[in-house]
This record gives C-alpha cells, sequence and structure tokens, in this order.
C-alpha cells in the first residue's frame, strides 16, 4: 500500500515537466505554423457541421413538427422559436462533442511534424523517430476519432447523473487521451505492439498524463490546439520512461521556446 500510494508524488515531476516543456513551445515559431493550419482547418469543418446540422433539422424535424401541430393560431407562433432556440442548443451540445474528434482527426495529419520538431529541438543527441507509414496512420486515426466520440457520449450520458458528471468528462477523456497520443510518440521509435506493451506497463503515469490533457481540452478556444499540446507532451513522456527502463537519468527538457 505504501508503495501505491508514493507512486503519484514520484510520477507527478515527470508529467508536469513534461507539459511545462510542451506548453512553453505552444507559439514558437515551428509550432505556430502548424497550429494556425490545424485550428484553421478545424474550424471550418465545424462551420460545416454546423450548417450541415441545421439543414438536417430543417429537413427532418420541421416537416414532422408541422404534422404533429397543423394549424396552428397566429398567437401560437412562439411554438416555432421555441423549437428554433432548442434546436439552436441541441446543435450547441452535437458541436462541443465533435470538438475532440475533429481537432484529433485534423491534427493528425500533422503530428508527425510536431514530433519532429520536439525530437530535434529538445534531444538534439538522440537518433530521431519515423513517422508512421501514412495508411496505417490514417487508419489509427480514424480508429481514435471513433474511439473518442463513442467515449465522449458516454461522458455526456454520465452528466446526467449527479455526483459523478465532471468527473466523468476528466477520466474518459483522460484514459483515451493519454492512451493515443503516447502511443502515437512510442511508435515513433518502436513496433505497434511493443508501443502498446509500453503503454500497460506504465498505465498509471499515462493515465495522469492524460488528466493534464483533459484539462486543456476543458478550455474553451485552447481545446482547438489539444492534439499539438498532446502529442508534444507525449514526445516528453516517452523519452523520460524509455530512459528510466532503460536504467538512465533523465531530465524533461524544460528551455523556453522563442
Amino acid at each position: 500500500m505504501a508503495k501505491a500510494a508514493a507512486r503519484p508524488r514520484r510520477e507527478n515531476p515527470v508529467i508536469f515537466d513534461a507539459a511545462r516543456a510542451a506548453a512553453s513551445r505552444m507559439f514558437s515559431a515551428p509550432f505556430r505554423s502548424v497550429l494556425f493550419k490545424s485550428i484553421g482547418l478545424t474550424l471550418l469543418i465545424l462551420v460545416g457541421a454546423w450548417f450541415g446540422l441545421r439543414e438536417i433539422f430543417d429537413a427532418l424535424a420541421m416537416p414532422w413538427i408541422d404534422a404533429l401541430l397543423p394549424g396552428l393560431p397566429a398567437w401560437a407562433g412562439w411554438l416555432g422559436l421555441l423549437a428554433a432556440i432548442a434546436a439552436g442548443i441541441g446543435i450547441a451540445v452535437a458541436l462541443s462533442l465533435l470538438v475532440a474528434p475533429v481537432t484529433a482527426l485534423v491534427a493528425g495529419l500533422f503530428l508527425d511534424d510536431i514530433a519532429e520538431v520536439v525530437e530535434r529541438d529538445s534531444f538534439p543527441a538522440d537518433a530521431p523517430g519515423v513517422a508512421v507509414p501514412p495508411l496505417r496512420s490514417l487508419v489509427l486515426s480514424l480508429k481514435f476519432v471513433g474511439i473518442v466520440i463513442l467515449g465522449n457520449i458516454v461522458a455526456l450520458l454520465l452528466l446526467l447523473v449527479p455526483g459523478v458528471n465532471i468527473a466523468a468528462f476528466f477520466i474518459v477523456n483522460g484514459y483515451l487521451l493519454g492512451r493515443e497520443y503516447f502511443e502515437f510518440a512510442a511508435m515513433r521509435f518502436r513496433p505497434e505492439a511493443e508501443a502498446r506493451a509500453l503503454r500497460r506497463r506504465h498505465a498509471w503515469t499515462i493515465f495522469l498524463a492524460g488528466l493534464v490533457v483533459a484539462g486543456f481540452l476543458a478550455i474553451p478556444l485552447l481545446n482547438l490546439a489539444t492534439p499539438l499540446f498532446a502529442a508534444a507532451m507525449m514526445v516528453h513522456l516517452h523519452k523520460a520512461i524509455s530512459a528510466r527502463d532503460a536504467g538512465r537519468t533523465f531530465a524533461v527538457d524544460k528551455r523556453a521556446a522563442v
């Protein structure tokens, strides 16, 4: 029991150092280009999703409402306004669920670029990682998006359960984001099965790191940059875990980016 209780105290400095190192580079010159491209494409997709969901509502829901309540008197026109407001709220909730998977999918196009920058700048003495083959990367990205959507649907349902709600969001996203982004960082240096085994051996550390990423995801607007922050953080964390497993001393790079 004493060992288990002590574990978070040993892990936290490495996790927070990795988070600080990633955050310090978010607006550095190499990151800005990728960041703006990723956010711009994400916003275009979300705007398109907004108009698409609104059109679907108009095409499917409005005829049903007209058929259900035919011949309403003029004074009941406020029901249409209430329906429009309810539809707007529903679409906004749907978009909030789409932020995480859409940013994950879009940023998947640029994650290797970010990892290369971090590896080159923070670990110049180490051999660089190798990008996952494009087809396999696409399959993994689509799988991740599906998992994130399902996970957030579960989290949304749990929001209705008193005493669980907010904790559900962090636990679900902490687990999913920590797992997927760590495996991404690890697969640049290891076969997929080995990366997954490493993640399982250090599940507690990676879950705690995932909670930090989930906290980043919970901040409006800043959450659009979550995949880039998570990728940079997990590159640092993978390096730290690999060094510790090999019995080497390691310090997460803390230099501020310029």
